[in-house]
């Protein structure tokens, strides 16, 4: 087994604020406890929840890394006790509660998944957060089926160009929000079949336009604010809506007549916080059901760009930018 360093390069939060808070530091090298495997890390997605822990409006969970970094791709460089699946030298991509943002992470075995082949180790990287959060979301919570109408707003984030593919891969109708009509090209590449700009016209009205009354069946939603409500008017009788993030701020009134009369389910969730077990299971899921998906090449991580670990701070600026297209990914000097 080759012999670890006793440090390595991280990069920490030094206090709540802007990316410029973003600091190289030198950490010990975590040692994976029971069921957990340490991930000497090639690459490692850039979230907005990355961004949410730097301002300080999204706090780790007990026991997590207060290192940002939600997934990482890499090399297994050792294993803790009951760490079943994996051996030492497989390459990995991970889901992590934290921590990714280091030259190595720890993560439970579970939510490690073999880097798909014919993906480079930076695509692998861009795959975990988003593509456990689609899948548990969309098809997990909210049930989407093969014809049936799907819409996830911000076409061009990481989530949203991951929803695209999957819910077009398994057979839906997808509509998606964009903010120009370059970003409605670019969803439209990735087999959107309806992409409306939202600073030319309202999403609901143009969805029921198309839809001739009927909306959609599935809702995906991260920005919160006005759109709860204007989801709701979009959605169609018994459409299912899940919040998994409130980007315009929380809804301060709402007129839930509208959810009775057309019987909507409007859920949510975090990923964070949820259980080991509970991220294994969606891992199963997307080894036996997407990842032949993203060999085959039927679907793929989109990528806008890569920044070196000590760079942090300007990838955090491009994400805020809104300006992306796809995964932004930290590299390792590997």
């Amino acid at each position: 087994m080759q012999k670890l360093p006793v440090s390595m390069s991280v990069v920490a939060i030094s206090e709540a604020g802007g990316p410029d808070v973003l600091q190289l530091e030198e950490r010990p090298v975590p040692e994976p406890g029971v069921g957990e495997v340490l991930i000497r890390v090639h690459a490692a997605g850039v979230n907005r929840p990355d961004v949410l822990q730097r301002v300080g409006a999204y706090p780790p969970p007990k026991g997590a890394s207060d290192l940002p970094g939600l997934e990482v791709s890499g090399e297994i460089v050792a294993c803790g006790e009951s760490a079943n699946g994996h051996k030492i030298g497989d390459m990995v991509t991970a889901l992590a509660p934290g921590g990714g943002y280091a030259a190595y992470c720890k993560v439970p075995a579970g939510h490690a998944l073999a880097v798909p082949r014919g993906l480079s180790m930076i695509e692998a990287a861009a795959l975990p957060e988003t593509f456990f959060t689609v899948w548990s979301n969309v098809f997990d919570r909210c049930g989407l089926a093969s014809g049936e109408r799907f819409l996830v707003h911000g076409g061009t984030s990481g989530i949203g160009t991951t929803a695209i593919q999957l819910a077009k891969a398994f057979g839906a109708e997808v509509f998606t929000t964009v903010g120009s009509e370059e970003k409605a090209e670019a969803v439209r590449a990735l087999g959107a079949d309806h992409a409306i700009v939202y600073r030319e016209q309202a999403f609901e009205k143009a969805i029921l336009e198309i839809t001739n009354g009927e909306g959609v069946n599935v809702i995906l939603d991260m920005v919160g604010g006005d759109y709860v409500e204007r989801n709701w008017k979009a959605a169609a009788v018994e459409g299912r809506i899940c919040q998994i993030a409130t980007l315009n701020g929380l809804s301060e009134k709402v007129n839930f007549s509208r959810l009775m009369v057309k019987r909507l389910t409007h859920t949510g969730s975090t990923l964070r916080p949820r259980s080991d077990a509970f991220k294994s299971a969606i891992a199963e899921n997307l080894k036996t059901r997407v990842w032949p998906m993203l060999e085959s090449g039927n679907i793929k991580p989109i990528m806008d760009s890569t920044f070196p670990l000590d760079q942090a701070a300007d990838a955090h600026r491009r994400m805020e930018s809104s300006g992306h297209i796809g995964k932004i990914v930290l590299t390792m000097d590997v």
